[in-house]
């Protein structure tokens, strides 16, 4: 039995947020292990930055989805704001082995990747999806048959007649080193682009 097999399979402990209207789909890898979580909810690690990006980006306020005086996000704030806007949430891999002790991509052995199909499928008026690491975007890519753009680039791509638009967005783990302002840029470009920011 080769060593990876060794290590258990988790299964993806969140289901998919879809909300009435997305418009963009944003998709990771996979959530950390519990452990490290602050919420019940995507990028649950008080020191993944996607929130206080998501703050930035559309109040100008890094701490907006902060609970005060808590290391932790407020998980209804985060859902109401995500609903309102159109953002839904997932993974591209809904089974995975750790072959380390982190959350780190580089460790996660996909086992089996999400059906990206089916998610696209249930949002029909989104136009555009944004992956948030290197091992999503190449397991999006492969599975909708279209290039992996560059960070902070886009590509345009097919899905069942439907034009939509790939945008690989900086991670917002602390591990990539950029610092948090330019990643909310990145990040403020795209959803200009997309029309859903005034």
């Amino acid at each position: 039995m080769a060593e990876s097999e060794a290590r258990p399979v988790e299964r993806h402990p969140l289901e998919p947020f879809l909300p009435e209207g997305c418009r963009l789909l944003m998709l990771g890898s996979f959530p950390p292990e519990r452990r490290r979580w602050s919420m019940g909810f995507f990028y649950p690690n008080f020191n993944n930055d996607m929130w206080r990006i998501m703050g930035l980006v559309f109040y100008g306020d890094r701490d907006r989805f902060v609970v005060r005086g808590e290391r932790r996000f407020d998980r209804d704030g985060v859902t109401a704001f995500c609903a309102e806007h159109g953002i839904g949430l997932y993974d591209t891999a809904c089974e995975v082995r750790r072959l380390a002790g982190n959350a780190s991509d580089r460790f996660l052995e996909v086992v089996r990747p999400s059906d990206v199909g089916a998610l696209l499928r249930a949002v029909p008026l989104c136009g555009a999806v944004a992956v948030t690491g290197e091992k999503a975007a190449g397991t999006f890519a492969a599975a909708m048959s279209c290039a992996v753009p560059a960070v902070g680039g886009a590509v345009e791509f097919s899905f069942e007649g439907r034009m939509m638009r790939l945008y690989r967005m900086p991670s917002s783990s602390r591990a990539y080193p950029l610092a948090l302002e330019r990643k909310a840029a990145v990040y403020e470009g795209m959803f200009r682009a997309e029309g859903m920011l005034p």
